[in-house]
């Protein structure tokens, strides 16, 4: 028998009191639910481990960001918004704090001087080195229930979700 989760009374509630709700409609309400609830657990544990760095996650977003995009020169602002799914008031205000910690720094563009590349500092770069090997196996912990195949079929459950959703490039 498969153990029983927080959802699964929220689950029963709904049909005890609303027995005219199909069992699949609740299902796919029971689904999202999941999801949310795992969310948050996810959010609650990266909040804890950035802040021992100093960061919020939206900001190690940014400097992550900036480590993959690879290249000394820097990502435009319009690149970290597409990547970040926020408001451009967002990324800014996220830019700011950062360069204000010294991690990033704006510079102008070599070739547009009207437009502005944020790139890593040293500080910056080490920071996300350091930062990253622990924040993956921080990760892995959500994980670890699940063997090899059914994270595999996690991924490709997600992967459909979110391309029905449009979500298929960074930008």
């Amino acid at each position: 028998m498969t153990e029983r989760d927080a959802i699964d009374d929220v689950w029963d509630q709904w049909r005890r009191e609303r027995p005219d709700i199909e069992a699949k409609d609740l299902d796919v309400m029971a689904a999202v639910g999941r999801m949310n609830r795992l969310r948050r657990h996810i959010d609650q544990t990266l909040r804890t481990y950035f802040a021992q760095y100093g960061l919020d996650f939206s900001e190690f977003d940014v400097l992550a960001t900036l480590r993959r995009s690879g290249g000394v020169e820097g990502v435009s602002a319009g690149a970290l918004l597409r990547s970040a799914m926020v408001t451009s008031g967002a990324i800014t205000n996220r830019v700011d704090r950062l360069t204000a910690k010294g991690l990033v720094e704006r510079a102008a563009h070599h070739e547009d001087r009207r437009s502005v590349l944020v790139k890593l500092t040293p500080e910056g770069l080490r920071l996300v080195d350091d930062i990253m090997l622990g924040h993956l196996a921080n990760e892995a912990r959500f994980l670890a229930v699940l063997d090899d195949d059914e994270r595999d079929q996690l991924n490709g459950l997600l992967r459909k979700l979110l391309v029905a959703q449009g979500d298929t490039h960074l930008g």
